[in-house]
């Protein structure tokens, strides 16, 4: 299954990194939105053309599964290569979480990742990650929750009960240094519907 970003548009040029004007890094801008659309966790496998089972409910795993999600490892963030343009930046991977997202019993990564340019802040973007079923199969991206074009840091990320949580640092204007966020996001995604529903909670300023 290829992955899909929320709402991708077009890239625009990155100029160096000055404290007198924010950095614009290379990477997919998107709006705000309510609602982010994701792949789907339990879409075919594009190499198999296997089709996920049409009966499984989504949400609520079996004794099975719950067991095979004890003996299952969550893929791994650092095997994956991110549809994040960094103009030849490595990718660093600053933080994940762990946890069964979908209800097949099988656990999914999140992980939080930026370019890693040595100076500034480059903003991140938050990827979901699952473990093709074969024991051959690699990790791959599923789903976008943050796009590195919303210019955020996100922190504090967490999986609980099927909830992504994550704080998202940002700026209330372009002046702003991008070195000394001043606004904060409590964010929560859910799977459900065939897609991951966003929920900004709260919205206040910072000194960070």
């Amino acid at each position: 299954m290829p992955h899909s970003p929320a709402e991708p548009a077009p890239s625009t040029p990155a100029p160096a990194h000055h404290r007198a004007r924010p950095v614009h890094w290379l990477a997919t801008a998107t709006a705000l939105a309510a609602v982010i659309a994701g792949a789907g966790l339990l879409q075919p496998d594009p190499a198999t053309g296997a089709s996920a089972d049409p009966e499984r409910p989504t949400g609520h795993a079996s004794p099975d599964q719950g067991q095979q999600a004890a003996t299952v490892a969550a893929p791994d963030a650092h095997a994956v290569t991110y549809p994040l343009d960094c103009k030849g930046a490595p990718q660093a991977v600053t933080a994940t979480a762990e946890g069964d997202l979908d209800g097949d019993g099988r656990p999914e990564t999140v992980a939080a990742v930026r370019c890693d340019a040595g100076s500034g802040t480059p903003p991140h973007a938050l990827y979901v990650l699952t473990q093709d079923p074969a024991k051959s199969g690699h990790p791959r991206v599923v789903a976008t929750l943050l796009e590195a074009g919303r210019k955020q840091t996100a922190t504090d990320l967490t999986i609980r009960d099927g909830l992504v949580t994550a704080s998202l640092l940002g700026y209330s204007s372009p002046e702003v240094p991008r070195y000394s966020p001043d606004t904060k996001q409590l964010a929560k995604w859910r799977w459900t519907g065939g897609k991951f529903r966003q929920e900004l909670t709260d919205s206040t300023p910072t000194g960070v």
